[in-house]
Order: C-alpha cells, then structure tokens, then sequence
C-alpha cells in the first residue's frame, strides 16, 4: 500500500505509452509537485522527457520536434488551457492525462479544438455518472430479484471495474435490509470484467443459430427486422425468437449452422405430415372434434415452420453473398494462431477479394492489428492501404486504431494473444496436437479460462482482488457476471456449457449491452472519444490506470 510507488508506476506508465522519441512533460501547479515527489530530474531525463512546463505559461516556445505529455487536473481553467493549446499547438502530439474524472462535455469541447489532430490520446476512461448510475441499479434489481448478497471481486486492471463494484456494494451496504436474505453455506460471487480486456470475441463472425441471428441479422428484444430480406411477405417483415415461446429455437439456440440446416429439414417434414390433407372429409362429429382440437396446434406449427425457413434461407444467403466461411476461417486463424506470414497472406487475400464486404475487411485487419500490434515485421500500414483501395470508408478505417486504442496490449490486463501461464501453454500445445473439429468454432472467448479459473480456485487475486477483507474459502455455487462494455452471445454461449458441465455450479452472464460487431464498434466509438470523421467526446474513454 504504497502510494508513492503507485503514483510514480503511473506516471512511468504514461511516459511509456507515449513511445520512443523527446518529450516535453506539460503540467499544472498541483501535477507539478506531485511529479517533482515522485522523480528526481534525472530520473525523468533518462526516460526521454527533456523538457517541464506548465500549461498556464505563456512563455512556452513552439517545438515541433517534441511529443508532449499533458498530466493535469480536471479543472474548469486547466481544460480551458489546454483547449487554447490544442487550437494553437507548439508540439508535434499530445497524450494527455488527467488526474480524475473529466466530463463529457469538457471532453467534447477539447475534441473540437483539436482541429489538427495532434491528439493520440485522452487519459480518463470512466464512467458518465449516469451510466454508473444505471449499471448499478439492473445489477442491484438482479440482485434482489435472484435474492442474492454476493461477495464482489472485479478486474484490477479496470478502474471502471472497481468503481461499478464499489458503487453496488454501497448501495447493499446501505439498504441492507433489503439484501437480508438466508444465508447459504458458500456465498454468492458477483464478478465484474471490463469488455476491453477481450475485444477479439466481439468481432468474430458466429456460426450457432442465436448468435448469427444477432451478428447477420440483429436481435432487438428478441425481434428480427426481416423487411429488407429480397421477396419477404408482409406477415415475416419482423418475427419473433424467443426461446420461451418457440420449442424449435429453444433447442437449437447454441447448435452450429450445419445441425440447424438438418434440424430445419426435419421441422418441416414433421410439419408435412401433421399437415391436413386437402382430401380430408369431416364426416362426423369425432372428425370435426379432433379438426378443431389439432388446427391451433397445426397453425403454430405452421407459423413456426414459415419463421425459421425464412430466417436459415436469409443467413444462408448472407453466408454465400459474403464468403463469410472464407472470412471466418481467417478469422479463427487470426484468432487462434501465431503464424504471422500465413496470416497476412490470408487477409491481405480476402482484402482484395471484392465479395468480401466493408465490414468484413475492416475487421480481418481490427483483428490482424490486435494479433500483431507488437510484431515486427507488422505490415498495418499496407493493410490499411489496401482497404482505402477497396473503397472503405474512413469512418471505417479510423475504427482500426480506435479497435487497438480500446483493447490492445497497452490496455490489457490479460495475456489474450500470448499466454505467459504454464498451464494455457500446455493447453494450447495439446489443442494444437489434437487439431479442432470445426476451424470455424476455434476460437473461445476469454471469459471461459477466467470462469475456469475461478471455479478451480486459482483466480488470482493480485488480478481479480476482491472487494473488502474476506473472501471465498470453498468453491463459488452461484456466480453473477458482469461485463462492461457488453457481453456476446458466443460468451453465453460459453456460460451455458460451463453449466451444463461444472455439476453444483450456477453461472449467470449480464452486461451493458449483448453485441454484435456493429454495435461493439459503436461501443469503441463512444469509450475511445472517436467518431468515423471527427472525434467527439464520452464519458467512457481509451486508456485506464
């Protein structure tokens, strides 16, 4: 618990993120001293940084040659400084940092300043107190409602983890009347994870039933918007799945899109044979009777038959017109593999490939950026040529470094693309050996080996701490998740086998939002402050400390 140490970690870290190259540290009054308690100046001189000045000085000369760190206070007079500077600026780039929660107004008006794009970066990511507010009234209602008072561990790497978790523990400390429920034998867990420690799971395309509905298709409130399917009729423009009412979505929710082809077959020659023939005579009243007591179920199963052909026929079609199984077998390789010259081959393939649709190629190369941010013979820069060829749009192509800014190695707490354990080592070998039955299903998202790890024990707690003094003794029974940022449904996909599985285990997965690609792009819009064409501000932004 030293603070000293964390404070001078934090500052490194912002010297070290900001690359190799001179710098010049810009500071207020207050952020002054605190550096100055922490470094000596020739401490920070061997880190590159030649120069201190601060923001209020009207002194300072232009010196393009420079990168400036900006480590400020959230003030009303600092932000207005800095927004004069940004308008007028003396150095080449700016990373800057504020010491606490800066607003999404100021955030905005230092996005419009920055009118010749000098800023790589705004320190801040955090929560818009509304949204903190929001997360931690549905988790607390969820709370009540499973009549759960769970112990909390969240993402260390993640203040907004932190902040979430600490929000909902005062708001059971405080009603704990309400949170008085018998106690069982094992106390519940609530873990709470950070979206941004796993951004490759939301950009894989998906092959089982529910998850390709969302990611093709969309699922809003368990509807699907079937009006612009080619030759819809006016009854399917928008159906309905959901797996309380449909018996046939509820059993092939998490199958992969062969089995639903087969299954889809099945359904509809069971329909032909429930079916009432033309023929039919109803000579009687039994005849009548059994008509009459057999058509509602006939006319749902009709309903339902006509549904799901018309939904597998519009992602089989989407699968086709999209060469999706190319680009996700590229995916999965990008995903799953470290053959960085078979990799590139491939996507730089796909990329020139003119089936292969906008979004498709922008994600092959946000995907090939976070596998190989760190490689050295990286070839970015030409991949995002070749999409710029291809006709991407730039709203596109900005959201490749924004991708990076929200869940690249710098951001991290985990070994995502690498692991460093000796066990995923041992894992990875064997998987490798064994080979995989569907290279279009490789790939498993992050949260398996957290939740396996946290069943097994061996969460460590220096990365997942939790929150208050005790702690979880035996194995967790009951186990919440909650992801900021969104959850996926290749993730509760996931959660639904590790219940399935891990008998005397109950696992429930929430989030911000279920996403698909599109709407986790949106995500990485609002929490890196970039719009497609001109940065705007959130209250959620790119780095964290």
């Amino acid at each position: 618990m030293n603070v000293t140490l964390a404070v001078k970690q934090y500052i490194s870290k912002m010297i070290e993120n900001s690359g190799p190259g001179m710098k010049v540290l810009l500071m207020d009054k207050e952020t002054t001293s605190i550096v100055s308690v922490v470094y000596t100046q020739s401490e920070i001189l061997q880190k590159e940084v030649y120069l201190f000045e601060r923001i209020d000085s009207q002194s300072r000369d232009s010196m393009k040659h420079l990168k400036a760190i900006c480590f400020l206070r959230p003030t009303k007079e600092n932000v207005q400084h800095l927004i004069q500077e940004l308008r007028r600026p003396k150095y080449s780039v700016y990373f800057i940092y504020f010491s606490n929660v800066i607003s999404k107004s100021e955030i905005k008006a230092l996005a419009e300043a920055d009118e010749q794009e000098v800023v790589a970066e705004v320190q801040g990511r955090t929560w818009e107190p509304s949204m903190l507010s929001r997360c931690t009234q549905g988790l607390t209602s969820v709370l009540l409602a499973l009549k759960k008072c769970p112990m909390i561990r969240y993402q260390l790497s993640s203040d907004m983890a932190k902040r979430l978790a600490e929000s909902v523990k005062q708001i059971i400390t405080k009603e704990y009347e309400l949170f008085d429920f018998r106690k069982t034998e094992v106390p519940p867990l609530l873990l709470i994870l950070d979206r941004s420690d796993d951004a490759i799971t939301p950009l894989l395309n998906q092959w089982t039933y529910q998850a390709m509905v969302h990611e093709l298709l969309g699922l809003n409130n368990n509807r699907i918007d079937l009006s612009r399917v080619p030759g819809i009729s006016k009854d399917l423009r928008e159906v309905v799945l959901s797996a309380e009412n449909d018996e046939f979505y509820a059993n092939n929710l998490y199958l992969n899109f062969g089995e639903i082809g087969t299954n889809i077959k099945n359904l509809m020659e069971d329909f032909q044979k429930k079916k009432p023939k033309d023929q039919q005579k109803l000579e009687s009243i039994s005849d009548m009777k059994a008509f009459v007591d057999n058509y509602p179920q006939f006319k749902k199963m009709s309903g339902t038959v006509s549904k799901h052909v018309t939904v597998v026929g519009e992602l089989s079609r989407l699968v086709s017109e999209r060469q999706l199984m190319e680009v996700s077998e590229v995916e999965q390789e990008l995903a799953c593999q470290n053959d960085h010259s078979n990799a590139q081959q491939s996507v730089r393939r796909l990329l020139q490939n003119p089936r292969v649709s906008e979004l498709d190629a922008v994600r092959l190369v946000m995907l090939y950026a976070l596998r190989y941010e760190r490689h050295s013979s990286s070839i970015l820069p030409s991949l995002m040529e070749e999409l710029s060829r291809k006709g991407v749009s730039e709203r596109y192509r900005r959201m490749v470094q924004s991708v990076v800014e929200y869940g690249g190695k710098r951001i991290r707490g985990s070994d995502l693309i690498t692991p460093t354990d000796a066990v995923a080592i041992t894992k990875q070998f064997f998987k490798g050996l064994k080979g995989v039955e569907n290279v279009y299903t490789q790939h498993q998202p992050l949260l398996h080996d957290t939740l396996d790890q946290l069943i097994k024990g061996r969460l460590k707690d220096s990365q997942f701490p939790y929150l208050g003094a005790s702690s979880l003794r035996d194995r967790p029974q009951d186990i919440m998740v909650f992801l900021i940022g969104g959850a996926t449904y290749e993730e509760a996909l996931t959660v639904y086998n590790l219940n399935r599985n891990t008998p005397g285990v109950r696992i429930v997965l929430g989030g911000s939002a279920i996403h698909n690609t599109k709407s986790f792009l949106e995500e990485v819009i609002l929490a890196t402050g970039h719009s497609g064409d001109r940065a705007q501000g959130s209250g959620r932004h790119s780095t964290r400390r």
